[in-house]
This record gives C-alpha cells, sequence and structure tokens, in this order.
C-alpha cells in the first residue's frame, strides 16, 4: 500500500472516531437531560422533539467544523488517533465540569476558560482559540435545547454565559500564553475575572436598580469561576499529559531538574556523559532562543540525548578512567556499539513514556554521520571497509531542535578535545562542523534555514569561548597556619 492510500485510510479512521465522539457527547447530553429530571425527562424528549433535533444538527456540524479545521489546516495532526481523542476528552471533561458547577452552583460559577487553558497547554495558542469558540457555541447549544435551564428567567443568563465562555476563554489565552510557573497560571485566573465582570455588568445594567443584590451575587460567582479555571487546570494538567504523553511548560521544567530519576541515573552510572550533556543543554538552549525555537525543550531535549549510553556506559570515552573496551575489539564491533546508543536512547525514552520528541532527539542527533575513527582504524587494519558499518542508523534531524543538538553535540566535543580553544580556532571548528553535516545532507527534512545555521555558529563561538576561556597561570604556592609559603611550584589553573 502506498503512503498516500494509508494516510488517506487514517483520516478515513479519524472520521470514523469523530462519529463515535459525536455519539458519545450525545450520551453525556442524554445522561444531563436524566439527571435534571429523573422521573420527566422522557416527557420533555416527547413534548420538544424540533429542539432535541436541533440539539443534535447543531452539535454534528460544530464537530464538523472541528474535523474540517484540521483536515484543511493541519491534516497530520488528524493522521494520529491519540490526538483526535485528546481533543474529545478534553471537551468531555469541561462540559461535564461545566455542568456541575452551572446546574447546582450557578450559572456564573462555571470555569469556562479551564478549557481553553487546557487546550493551550496541551496543544498550542492557535488551537485553543479555534476550540474555545467551538466549545463556547457547544455549550450554547446545549443549554438552549435541553433541559438544563428551563426556567424562563434564566433565558438571558443562558446568552450571557456563551459571551462568558467566549470572551474567558479568549482573554485566558492569551494572557497565558507565556505563562512558564504554577504561580503565573493562578494569576491568570484572576485577571480574566476584569473582562468577564464587564460581561456581567453589561448584562445585568437593567437589574442593577432595583436588585444590585443579584449582580453583587452574579459578579461573585463570576469570580469564583475564573478562579476555579485555573486551579482546576493545573489539576487536570498532570492527568492529560499522563494519560497523552503530551509536553508542557510545566513538564518541561520538571524534566530538565537535576533531580529527575533519568538524570539522577545518568550523574550516577555515567558521569562523564552527564557533565558532557549539562554544557550541550547550555549551548542548545541558547541557540534555540537565538534563532527563536522553544529554549526550555531545546534544554530538556539535549539532556536526554545521550541516555542510550546507559546501557554501556564504560565505551564511551567520557565514562572512561583508563581501562578502554575498544583496544580489545574489532573496529567493526566498536562502531556497532558506539552508534547503538542513539537506538537504545530512544527505546529507553519511550519505554520511559517520555514525550516523543526528546524520544526522537535522542534517535536524530546524529543522524546517519560516519563514525569516522573506527572506520578511520578498519581502514589501517583490513585495507577495506564499508561505510555504512561505520555510520549511525539514523534517521536524520526531522526538527530545527534535532538539528541544534547535533551540532552543538558535536561542537562541544570537538572543542573539548582541542588542544587550542582560541576564538578563531572555535569558529573553524563550528564552521567545518556546520558545512560537513551539510554537505551529507542532515538537515534536508528539518527546514532549517542558512540563516539559522550562520546565527547558531556566531552563538555557538561565543558561547563555547566563554565556557572554554583561557585562564592565567597561577603559582601553586601552599600556605601554613603561619601563612608562610612552603611551595612556589608553578601550575595552570
Amino acid at each position: 500500500m502506498s503512503e498516500f492510500a494509508k494516510k488517506n485510510r487514517r483520516l478515513i479512521q479519524s472520521g470514523g472516531i469523530f462519529l463515535l465522539c459525536y455519539f458519545g457527547m450525545l450520551f453525556i447530553v442524554f445522561l444531563m437531560m436524566i439527571i435534571n429530571d429523573v422521573h420527566g425527562w422522557h416527557l420533555y424528549i416527547r413534548n420538544n422533539f424540533s429542539s432535541i433535533l436541533s440539539l443534535l444538527v447543531s452539535v454534528f456540524f460544530l464537530f464538523g467544523i472541528i474535523y474540517f479545521y484540521y483536515f484543511f489546516e493541519d491534516r497530520s495532526f488528524l493522521l494520529k488517533t491519540r490526538n483526535v481523542l485528546l481533543i474529545f476528552s478534553l471537551i468531555y471533561v469541561s462540559v461535564i465540569i461545566c455542568y456541575i458547577f452551572g446546574r447546582f452552583i450557578h450559572l456564573y460559577a462555571r470555569p469556562f476558560a479551564m478549557f481553553a487553558l487546557l487546550v493551550l497547554f496541551l496543544l498550542n495558542r492557535r488551537q485553543a482559540l479555534f476550540l474555545n469558540f467551538i466549545f463556547a457555541f457547544l455549550l450554547f447549544v446545549i443549554d438552549l435545547f435541553t433541559n438544563n435551564y428551563a426556567v424562563a428567567s434564566v433565558n438571558d443568563e443562558i446568552y450571557s454565559s456563551l459571551m462568558l465562555s467566549f470572551v474567558s476563554g479568549t482573554f485566558a489565552v492569551f494572557l497565558a500564553g507565556e505563562t512558564k510557573t504554577r504561580g503565573a497560571l493562578l494569576l491568570t485566573g484572576v485577571m480574566i475575572t476584569i473582562p468577564s465582570l464587564i460581561v456581567v455588568l453589561l448584562f445585568k445594567i437593567p437589574e442593577i436598580a432595583t436588585d444590585w443584590i443579584d449582580y453583587v451575587s452574579a459578579a461573585g460567582f463570576r469570580v469564583l469561576g475564573c478562579v476555579l479555571a485555573s486551579v482546576l487546570t493545573l489539576a487536570f494538567l498532570p492527568v492529560f499529559e499522563t494519560l497523552f504523553n503530551r509536553l508542557t511548560v510545566f513538564r518541561l521544567r520538571e524534566l530538565t531538574s537535576t533531580n529527575a530519576p533519568l538524570l539522577v541515573r545518568l550523574n550516577k552510572e555515567a558521569p562523564g556523559t552527564f557533565n558532557h550533556s549539562l554544557i550541550v543543554a547550555q549551548l542548545a538552549e541558547t541557540c534555540a532562543v537565538a534563532i527563536g525555537e522553544n529554549a526550555e525543550l531545546a534544554r530538556a531535549a539535549a539532556y536526554y540525548h545521550d541516555v542510550g549510553k546507559l546501557r554501556q556506559p564504560d565505551c564511551f570515552t567520557e565514562n572512561q578512567t583508563g581501562y578502554n573496551l575498544h583496544d580489545e575489539i574489532t573496529p567493526e564491533l566498536s562502531a556497532d556499539i558506539i552508534r547503538s546508543h542513539t537506538r537504545d536512547g530512544y527505546d529507553f525514552l519511550v519505554q520511559s513514556r517520555m514525550p516523543q520528541i526528546i524520544a526522537d532527539v535522542a534517535r536524530e542527533h546524529h543522524g546517519t554521520l560516519p563514525i569516522k575513527y573506527f572506520y578511520n582504524k578498519a581502514i589501517k587494519y583490513s585495507g577495506d571497509a564499508d561505510l555504512k558499518d561505520f555510520s549511525y542508523l539514523g534517521p536524520i534531524p526531522q526538527t530545527k531542535i534535532a538539528a541544534i543538538v547535533m551540532i552543538s553535540d558535536a561542537a562541544e566535543a570537538a572543542t573539548r578535545a582541542a588542544a587550542d580553544r582560541s576564538p578563531e580556532k572555535v569558529e573553524r571548528t563550528c564552521r567545518a562542523i556546520i558545512e560537513e553535516r551539510m554537505d551529507l545532507g542532515q538537515f534536508d527534512e528539518c527546514d532549517i534555514t542558512m540563516r539559522e545555521l550562520t546565527v547558531i555558529k556566531s552563538t555557538l563561538v561565543e558561547a563555547l569561548s566563554g565556557i572554554h576561556h583561557h585562564r592565567v597561570e597561577y603559582p601553586a604556592i601552599r600556605f601554613n597556619r603561619e601563612k608562610k609559603a612552603v611551595k612556589t611550584e608553578k601550575k595552570e589553573e
């Protein structure tokens, strides 16, 4: 079966999943109608058949809009069943939460912005804005065409809840776009109370003069709903992160803590690799900032790019303390051990349920580059060798983050091994590393530009020159308690 046919098949499957999710939403609404009137729900359906039909059609169209949005804007998103299930899981949970608060506390106590915030952190801003719009109308048609609020006196509040849902979610997306701490997310919940209270005021203006207590009560419930949106977002984020293996800014911070289990193990079992990864992470983060990529993701990917070396840490130079296994085995076996660390790292990270993009970087950060040292050793021994047997298995970098880690990894290792670490020598080294990888087609699939590669080179030169700066020679003079010199031997610090 061709790749095109496979994609079309998966798109059809995603359409079927959308249809199943549609019926799942109807089932949830049906349960709501039963809860609202345990004894008379069947009479309500019989007497309001046209409203129920309007509900069925409206929800179908709203779900269809979601499908066609991704079909035309981000078709690759639909190819992964997990992505579709994530969206509808968020919709289900948010609808149920809003129903509980609206039905049993107050309509304005609904945490409308929770859905938009969850989508923002689990997906991205653009999708959060679009899906929040759909979610606002979904809540509206459920309220309008079911027995959730059958009392005529709350009809105006149903329309105001549509505006509140749209306004609260939209402002939350923009205010929390750069949020990186839980405290800032809670502050977002407080800040969205301002536009929410303005909306409540506009809908309550006719009643303020005669019943100002009702406005104060509505405003109080609206403040509660805004704050609850942030609190519930913090509560549900770890659940969705784990279930769907999504990467959020909060999880990135947890993964890049030196107390993270994998990093603790790396530091204990492969200290040389750990220290190398720390420096590569610093370089990758700086390069990511320079070209406008996700700096925290670059740092996290660099921390874990060499975890595959945990399988045989003593086989890698940075972890050796004198004995070198490669002196006793064939170059072919040595090359196989060395290149296997990318595959082992990928498998290890996937088994540990680490984010997919971090596992991908571990597999891609050497691309299909040759392992020159052992290839050259094989040529000396036998006079002939197949370069494929001495090359990494790939794939080549698929993202700019993977390309950044590839360059930073090689630049750090080459600079550390060099005797001359002057800025001029570092610049020549970095330029040669980038040019070699370009000649070998390592950047062909990651959409990185020549300008960005130039910026990365300049950034690395500046950073590596700072890390490996020249140090003056200090006399190694030792003093006793009387502060008398007992040794005057010179030593370079």
